[in-house]
């Protein structure tokens, strides 16, 4: 499986982006996609997971404000962000689980960068 990030940019605090990432090689079965973070000088972090039976699960941190998706025709995973504040900013990695949400993250794909502004 091979994951390509898109649609990071710079934006003004309240503002939205939206991030897509390009699945080859889809997963069937048992899997679970997620959106990871990194900012500079902090540990990496789960922002929103989507499992193969459509659960979804969000750091508390971007509850009420981001929202994962994936449509499967197009073999792409999203990440609907609205309400940016400037600790948003960070490197957006997409993952894919080939078992479950809590297993092992077996791909990654380069990452986007997301920088808000105040």
């Amino acid at each position: 499986v091979h994951l390509t990030e898109s649609g990071g940019g710079s934006v003004q605090s309240g503002g939205s982006l939206t991030l897509s990432c390009a699945i080859s090689g889809y997963t069937t079965g048992t899997y679970c996609m997620g959106w990871f973070r990194r900012a500079p000088g902090k540990a990496p972090e789960g922002v929103a997971l989507i499992d193969s039976a459509g659960s979804l699960i969000y750091a508390d941190s971007v509850k009420g404000r981001f929202t994962i998706s994936e449509d499967r025709d197009k073999n792409t995973l999203y990440l609907q962000m609205n309400g940016l504040k400037p600790e948003d900013t960070a490197m957006y990695y997409c993952a894919q689980s080939y078992t479950y949400c809590s297993g092992i993250w077996h791909s990654w794909g380069q990452g986007t960068q997301v920088t808000v502004s105040s």
